[in-house]
């Protein structure tokens, strides 16, 4: 779901909950006298307009103090502010909301109006939003976006205050599971019309309708603290008072952190990893979230070449990688998509385990017949070796898979040169959108259990348009069109269209899969009831102190 995730707040197959009910022997970060939980991220949020939000930190942070229509309470999707989970009418092309009397922490009223305006402004090509693509099938929107009509065009309205109502061009199969979207946020129009270029930028430039606030974060800083919302309607499911977070980028300090109880939730990996898999506390959570090597061929002509982009991604031996490297229990992707994220409707068989062997065999480490196309394409596109730049970010576990990757491709690959450039998480993002860039690991996690959400990434218009820079093709997007429109209602052949889409991909190594990570965790076990949910977020409501 998003870039950077890169992975830092990831998602489950399967519904997670952590229930741990014995108490830790540890000194707790957890106050004795408010309920707080302290907790870390590997990086600053980066902006907190939900039209922009484009990174799981934000994400979490705006899913903690923002509701939506609907929620995941684990693996099940349950009315946010709609009063219920709203049936389609029309052949699966009119959704009626009724709302619930709720409010924003400033007291003005959360109304239907609200969405009209926070829907019609994130589609405005004006914003910027890169899930703008999201809206694709609402009425009007591809023609709001492309430029050739009005935002308020868009198949959105207010029936009353409290009623809200959308209207698709055609059915959209998963258009409930993208509710739960930051796209789809509400926003209060008050507030964005005070703040201006300023709203999401600062806690003093936004209000909250969810079950915490954002207080004492500056836009930049490495810690922020989350308080409870008396005016969240659903406020007495609101256990915890006071979530604090703060950026560690080490793994090392993140486990000095939790012994010391100044953590009640450490993320780890690498060494730290693997030293707290004996740890009582410890829980690995598989994430519907893949890590992938991107090519941009604007800056680099040569990634053009099938056989170059195959020659890099069978020199990388990712079992042992994940093994050697990672050593947090994530496992190596042999595609975009995450496995145990959707099962084929026919016949129940994870989606990943239908990709051919002969397209998974461009993902798999093969470094003689890597060395022959490489050299292959070398001569095909005129040049007699490579440098190149890889982008990363600067937390510990991604320079030590940029030192993997460096030393992988140039003892394989004879003549490619790779230099690391490790920068702060924004830093890469920006770099990221601009093609400021040779190659980059990035990656993305679902915001919803369909994979569509990671196919779209290689698709004109989709999440990845500004910055993937790289593989095209005219076959692949009328695989992705199809599933969309013309095969949208019937089960067997929009999954179909998925896999061959997902086999083109992998077997053309649009992109070079590394590892769907398993999030290594040291967490306080006071905690009851903390679930995530398929849209690689947590929900503390409901979650307990003991």
């Amino acid at each position: 779901m998003r870039i950077g995730k890169k992975v830092t707040v990831g998602a489950l197959a399967l519904v997670t909950v952590v229930t741990l009910a014995a108490c830790s022997k540890q000194s707790s970060a957890t106050n004795t006298t408010q309920k707080t939980w302290s907790r870390m991220e590997k990086d600053v949020i980066s902006t907190m307009d939900p039209a922009l939000i484009t990174d799981s930190i934000s994400g979490q942070a705006a899913a903690d103090t923002t509701e939506g229509l609907y929620r995941y309470y684990g693996n099940e999707l349950k009315p946010g502010l709609a009063k219920t989970l709203a049936k389609p009418a029309h052949n699966g092309t009119v959704y009626t909301f009724k709302l619930r009397q709720a409010q924003w922490s400033n007291g003005d009223p959360v109304t239907a109006n609200d969405f009209v305006y926070a829907w019609r402004r994130t589609v405005d090509p004006a914003t910027k939003s890169q899930y703008a693509y999201l809206y694709s099938g609402i009425k009007n929107a591809d023609a709001i976006q492309a430029g050739k009509a009005k935002a308020a065009t868009l198949g959105v309205k207010a029936l009353d205050k409290y009623t809200f109502q959308v209207t698709l061009e055609q059915a959209i199969p998963y258009f409930d599971k993208m509710m739960v979207s930051n796209a789809f946020y509400p926003v209060d129009p008050k507030v964005v019309a005070k703040a201006g270029k300023k709203f999401g930028s600062q806690s003093q430039y936004i209000v909250a309708n969810g079950p915490y606030k954002l207080t004492k974060w500056n836009g930049t800083g490495n810690s922020w603290v989350e308080v409870k919302n008396p005016k969240y309607w659903n406020a007495k499911a609101v256990k915890i008072d006071k979530i604090n977070v703060q950026v560690v980028k080490d793994a090392t300090t993140a486990m000095n952190l939790y012994e010391a109880g100044k953590l009640d939730d450490a993320l780890l990996d690498g060494d730290q990893a693997a030293q707290a898999q004996s740890n009582k506390d410890y829980k690995g959570l598989r994430q519907a979230s893949v890590s992938y090597l991107n090519f941009n061929t604007k800056r680099i002509p040569a990634f053009n070449n099938v056989k170059i982009r195959r020659a890099v991604s069978m020199s990388l031996n990712r079992p042992q990688f994940v093994k050697k490297v990672l050593d947090d229990g994530s496992i190596a992707a042999s595609n975009l998509t995450s496995e145990g994220l959707a099962k084929d409707p026919s016949n129940g068989k994870d989606f990943t385990k239908e990709i051919s062997q002969d397209a998974t065999h461009y993902t798999t480490y093969h470094p003689a017949e890597a060395k022959k196309l490489w050299q292959e394409g070398l001569k095909e596109t005129g040049v007699n070796g490579m440098n190149v730049t890889l982008l990363c970010d600067d937390t510990s576990a991604a320079k030590h898979s940029a030192e993997y990757l460096q030393s992988a491709l140039e003892s394989n690959l004879p003549g490619f040169k790779l230099t690391i450039n490790s920068v702060p998480f924004k830093s890469r993002l920006a770099k990221s959108q601009a093609g400021d860039y040779d190659m980059t690991t990035t990656g993305w996690g679902a915001d919803f259990p369909d994979p569509i959400t990671f196919l779209d990434l290689f698709a004109p218009g989709g999440a990845g348009a500004s910055y993937t820079r790289n593989w095209h093709s005219d076959a692949y997007n009328k695989l992705i069109t199809a599933s969309k429109t013309t095969d949208a209602d019937n089960a067997e052949k929009r999954w179909q269209d998925l896999v061959q889409a997902q086999e083109l991909l992998t077997k053309e190594v649009g992109t070079v899969p590394l590892y769907q990570a398993v999030q290594s965790h040291l967490i306080n076990k006071k905690i009851q009831g903390l679930s995530y949910g398929p849209n690689n977020m947590y929900n503390f409501i409901g979650a307990t102190l003991k």
